[in-house]
């Protein structure tokens, strides 16, 4: 308790309508869902199926639920306390240089002094190699807490990747002192003219000698560019080698310190990478996003990873965990968007029960008997726990293929799942805490809660890392199209035997689950038909790429209805002996899946219809006719 009064200044007081807390009580916006985790991990996922197996031999469920606790205290209050003040107060550049608030810096000393940004690394590296659905589980509390912080804590992980990826001197050059001396990273792809075509880019490396080069040129959107809380930043950056072929095909990775590092991995001389702009953001104000400059007055000497043209590959061992933990936040802030305007709802008194509106003298009651309040709430709470849910049995992928590295159908699968855990939870996301700042009505557009910054943090999510459009470009034409829809099968087939049997009560929402799959393959068979038919008539695969971020929506929902309904059949069967807390939890999952299989799952057939109803004559309007 003495260190949380000492990190207390800059704490948001967010209080309702009952009036302001107490003179000297701290109270967080974030309400994190611990409850929900737990059974995600120890109920839905045979996470003890992991104990005592390597990698994962350290963990058992005692422990498990000791760092769940630890972590969920430390975000609710030493990791959230920032919160406010890094998103009003405004980062300056200064002769290259970001000074954070000291509010934000003791809540990265918070996450970093307990070792938790190493929890997934390897143990080789001085980590703990921890489970997949571990390191999820707890991303969710830290970034639902307070997401722009979180972003700062890369190091570790780009770490990694250079181990892996980089030769053993460079590991021991450069990965090893991220490790050991807690080190910020960037990954460092975009460019000013290029965007989303990254192979476009023209930032240029030239040879100097063996694996040093200098860097030419300017990249922006770099998020943790910049700031004085790591004593040195490491940017993964690509360019392409002087001379080389364009496209993706000619890019390479480059390790590029702000300050350089000496053979034994101490800190040198400052290398010529200069922060020359920050961006004036909408949201995650408090996460630097810089433009950053290569070469100008000064060599930028970056480091070769592996051989020339691996960039892309390389790359995107990065950017897949990126939009991973985009995914994640989206999911963390709609959960907590959700609890806020729950609690909200539960104590604010307004107009009298609808059966009674007729008469003055009724009482008022809470909001939440409201019945359009209500399904505002059952929609966040359904898409809340599904988003939980789609990124838990991603990360529970993702274990299977680091257990079964010789079985490719684990990476393939996390491969299918991953733009719909970035791109369809940042969409659902962000319309889902419009809708929890709905609940609160006009005290939800002011700055007395916390939804308004909730909104603006969250938008991010839908276009950094691959916007919305080309995760369903990349889910079609390169997940389901290249490998002729064998990995889609398999996780339908999978899907049909909960269709086919289950839990008499829930025989309804496995047939809408069943009707929605065979919609979603009808849909998937209109847009395939359309894209065959490009090979004769180039113009044809417009009709298929109008459809493509409909299908991502919709194969998510599909799925996420699928989780959901395994989730019910779970609650009812431990309904039996619950106590009355775990009896409330139990049918609210019960309550979430009814809820989906009955509100979102119909809207497949539509989705269906319009894909195969397709004529293309949009492309075919003219561009002065918008």
């Amino acid at each position: 308790m003495e260190c949380i009064l000492k990190i207390s200044v800059g704490r948001v007081l967010f209080y309702t309508d009952k009036g302001l807390p107490d003179k000297g009580q701290v109270m967080s916006h974030y309400k994190s869902n611990l409850r929900d985790l737990e059974f995600n991990l120890f109920e839905v996922f045979p996470y003890g199926d992991y104990f005592g197996q390597e990698p994962f031999e350290d963990f058992d469920r005692d422990t498990t639920e000791d760092i769940l606790r630890e972590v969920d205290r430390l975000a609710r209050e030493d990791f959230a306390a920032s919160f406010v003040d890094a998103d009003r107060i405004k980062l300056e550049l200064v002769d290259g240089e970001v000074e954070l608030p000291e509010s934000v810096k003791t809540s990265l000393a918070a996450l970093h002094d307990g070792g938790w940004h190493l929890l997934a690394v390897p143990k080789s590296l001085g980590g703990h190699g921890a489970p997949q659905l571990l390191r999820w589980a707890l991303a969710e509390l830290f970034a639902g807490a307070n997401a722009s912080v979180y972003l700062y804590a890369s190091g570790a992980r780009l770490a990694s990747v250079i181990a892996h990826e980089g030769t053993p001197e460079q590991a021991a050059r450069f990965a090893q002192p991220m490790i050991d001396n807690n080190w910020g990273a960037s990954m460092v792809l975009t460019e000013p003219d290029a965007g989303s075509d990254v192979g476009a880019g023209i930032t240029k490396a030239v040879h100097v000698e063996g694996d040093v080069w200098h860097i030419e040129g300017v990249k922006r959107f770099i998020t943790s560019g910049e700031n004085d809380y790591y004593d040195n930043i490491v940017h993964l950056v690509l360019a392409r080698r002087e001379g080389g072929p364009p496209g993706t095909k000619g890019l390479s990775m480059f390790i590029v310190p702000k300050y350089l590092v000496n053979e034994d991995g101490s800190m040198g001389a400052r290398n010529g990478v200069y922060a020359t702009n920050l961006e004036d953001k909408m949201g995650i104000r408090g996460s630097t996003t810089c433009e950053l400059s290569f070469g100008i007055d000064e060599p930028a000497i970056g480091y070769l990873v592996g051989n020339v043209h691996e960039g892309i590959r390389q790359m995107f061992l990065i950017i897949e965990d990126a939009r991973m933990s985009i995914g994640v936040k989206s999911a963390a802030t709609l959960s907590t968007g959700y609890l806020n305007a729950l609690e909200y709802a539960k104590e604010r008194i307004q107009s009298a029960d609808l059966t009674q509106a007729g008469d003055k003298n009724a009482p008022r009651v809470p909001i939440i008997d409201h019945p359009d309040v209500r399904r505002m709430l059952m929609d966040q709470k359904a898409y809340a726990e599904g988003l939980r849910a789609l990124f838990m049995y991603s990360a529970w992928v993702l274990d299977q293929s680091h257990l079964h590295p010789d079985d490719e159908r684990w990476a393939q699968l996390d491969d299918l799942l991953l733009p719909m855990v970035k791109g369809y939870s940042s969409e659902k996301a962000y319309e889902m805490l419009a809708d929890a700042l709905q609940v609160f009505g006009g005290s939800g557009f002011t700055r007395d809660y916390p939804l308004e910054q909730y909104i603006r943090d969250a938008k991010i999510d839908t276009l950094y890392e691959g916007t919305t459009g080309i995760q369903g470009l990349d889910m079609f034409f390169r997940k389901i199209a290249r490998d002729k829809g064998a990995t889609l099968t398999l996780l339908v087939q999978e899907i049909l035997e909960t269709v086919k049997g289950g839990h008499e009560e829930l025989v309804t929402e496995r047939e809408l689950l069943g009707r929605a799959l065979e919609d979603m393959q009808g849909q998937v068979g209109a847009m395939v038909e359309h894209a065959v038919a490009s090979a004769a008539d180039p113009e044809e695969i417009y009709k298929t790429g109008l459809h493509t971020t409909s299908l991502l929506e919709g194969l998510a929902e599909v799925i996420i209805g699928w989780l959901l309904i395994r989730h019910a059949a779970i609650a009812i069967d431990a309904l039996e002996g619950a106590d009355e807390a775990d009896r409330a939890f139990y049918e609210g999952k019960i309550a979430s899946a009814r809820w989906f299989s009955a509100n979102m799952l119909p809207e497949a057939a539509l989705r269906r219809a319009l894909a195969e109803a397709e004529d293309g004559s949009l492309m075919e309007m003219s561009v002065e006719a918008f």
